[in-house]
């Protein structure tokens, strides 16, 4: 019996620190000298064209506002060094967990799976492109995967995280 309840247990935890984990993972131009870069804007095209609603978008743009601003860059409309664009994707995902059974009339030889317990969820992906905007060309690029909350409040936060764990990896540290 404590071997199921300490399964139960193992199980639930990964259940549950499964869904908060975010992912993320960057990739950038090494010739770039990020230092360079002073001011950015949006690119009106790239955010109206993101598959999102309109709220969630907002709350993206101002958590990059208040990133790109923690790290010294100043928000120009005019004639801005980088263009910030995102774009966004969704999975459905399942996790399966087996269950645990004894069957026995007498001696428990052992477990046997045979129940299987699944939890869905969908999996946000948070692309954002940063462009050097007079050469038009991609200079860093951060991907961000983890689960996205139905719940307003927490989807919210959520999406703060995701933008601040994709952030943290820029300017990237150059050798």
């Amino acid at each position: 019996m404590k071997t199921v309840i300490k399964i139960s247990i193992v199980s639930l935890i990964f259940l549950l620190t499964s869904c908060n984990v975010i992912r993320v993972n960057s990739d950038f131009n090494n010739k770039i000298n990020f230092s360079d870069y002073k001011t950015y804007a949006f690119s009106k095209k790239g955010v109206d064209e993101a598959e999102i609603n309109d709220i969630d978008k907002k709350r993206i743009l101002n958590a990059i506002d208040i990133e790109l601003s923690s790290k010294g860059l100043r928000k120009s409309a005019i004639d801005p060094d980088i263009m910030i664009n995102f774009f966004t994707k969704s999975n459905k995902k399942i996790n399966y967990y087996p269950g645990y059974d004894h069957y026995s009339s007498g001696l428990a030889i052992g477990p046997w799976y045979n129940n299987y317990y699944y939890h869905n969820y969908t999996e946000g992906v948070l692309f954002i492109d940063i462009v050097d905007y007079k050469k038009n060309e991609l200079i860093w690029q951060g991907i961000g995967k983890g689960f996205i909350p139905s719940k307003r409040g927490k989807k919210e936060e959520q999406i703060k995280l995701f933008v601040n764990k994709i952030l943290l990896q820029f300017p990237p540290e150059q050798n």
